[in-house]
Formats: structure tokens, sequence, C-alpha cells
């Protein structure tokens, strides 16, 4: 007798954009023009394209820090508009890592990175431990107690990484994370993400102009226009 064939059962979708539009001045600029996307549990996702294509507005409206005009975005299967507290969405599932970090520059990596975890009630016995870890990982350990004004680029936006991840979610949002690095910075720092993503299980969607980083991930979304395509395989 054959055997059964057995299918592999595909991650779940946690994030999903339907047939989303986004204008701003009131309405004279649309930026997003019916976009369809979805990202799965685990993947590493590029979005690529040339400035004002509509990446970052994506990328903002995926983590709920802006809402669309028509159409719905889903985490985790509930759409955000339904979502009972956007704000707890922000402190627990999903990270974000801005291309001009948004650190303060007066407070310490580590007064930095603990700022998410007070505003989670997280326990600073804990929070230290888990920041602990994420500055193993990214090589700040001997920077914890140095001001961010102190700190090259490259550690900036490796600290807005370790800042990002510090509630442990599962979804990480990067808007451009190396666009202000150097190339060889970069290239350090998209690796770092890449190889925290997979060891955190953390499904990774990121925008950047960088097509050789870009292939670097599971996957490669194009934009152009406020529309978005995938290229096909050769």
């Amino acid at each position: 007798m054959k055997p059964p064939t057995i299918h592999p059962i595909e991650p779940r979708i946690v994030l999903r954009a339907s047939e989303v539009w986004k204008s701003y001045d009131d309405g004279s600029i649309t930026v997003l023009k019916g976009v369809d996307f979805a990202a799965r549990e685990g993947q590493t996702v590029a979005l690529c394209g040339p400035s004002g294509c509509g990446k970052s507005t994506l990328l903002h409206l995926l983590g709920g820090l802006d809402e669309p005009d028509r159409g719905s975005v889903a985490v985790n299967s509930t759409e955000l508009s339904r979502h009972r507290s956007r704000l707890n969405l922000l402190r627990y599932d999903i990270g974000f890592v801005f291309q001009l970090h948004n650190l303060i520059p007066d407070l310490t990596l580590q007064e930095n990175c603990l700022i998410p975890t007070v505003a989670a009630g997280i326990n600073r016995g804990a929070a230290l431990a888990r920041l602990k870890h994420l500055t193993d990982r990214t090589g700040l350990s001997h920077r914890l107690h140095h001001r961010i004004q102190k700190l090259s680029g490259g550690e900036r936006q490796r600290t807005a990484l370790c800042r990002a991840l510090m509630n442990s979610p599962r979804i990480l949002l990067a808007d451009e994370p190396t666009g202000s690095l150097d190339e060889e910075t970069s290239s350090t720092v998209f690796q770092l993400l890449l190889d925290i993503a997979a060891t955190e299980g953390v499904t990774l969607v990121m925008a950047t102009h960088d097509r050789a980083l870009a292939a670097r991930c599971d996957r490669l979304v194009d934009m152009h226009d406020g529309r978005i395509r995938e290229p096909q395989p050769d």
C-alpha cells in the first residue's frame, strides 16, 4: 500500500493587510493603493522600493502606529480596529526599530532599554536579565552605563534593536534600520537582526532600499507607487 502523502503545515499568518489604502493632506497624496500583504510566523520579509513608494507607511499601519483610510490590518488574526488595546499590542506583541533609532540622548543605554519594561510592568530583575542577554548578543555589555550621545551610529542602532526586543515581542518591524549607517556597519547590523529573529523565532518585516541586504531575507517584496508585488522566481 502506498503511504499517505504528508503535506507540511505552513506557519500561521501573523500579519495581514487587506486592500489597504492610505492618503495624506486631505486625500491629495495617496501613498498606498489597495495593498494586500501577509507575513507568516518566523518569516523574515524585506520590503524594497524607492523613497516614497509606501514602505514606511505600510510598516506604520502593520504596527498600529497609524490607521488605513480603507481596508483592514490584522495582527495574530485580530483586526487592529477591533483590538482591545492598541497600546498593549505595541507593548507586548510588536517591536519597532526606526531608521534614526529615536533614543533619548541624555539617558544611558540601560535607561533607554528599560523604558518599555517599566511601561509594561515587568519586574526590574527580569528586565535587567533580559537586557544582559540582549546586550551580550549585540556586543554592547560594556556600554550599558554610557549615554546615547556617546555611542557610535552602529551602537545606537544596536541599542534600538535591544530596546525593541526587551518585552520579547513575536513580531519585529524595522524601518530602514541601516539607512543611516556606512556599508560595513549596515551589513553587521542587518545580519544581527536576522540572527536574533532566527534564534528568538521572531517574524521580521523590514523596509530597506538595499536589495543586496534584502536578498538575505526569506522573502523580498517590491513596492512601487503605492502598490506591492513579489518578484517571480526564475
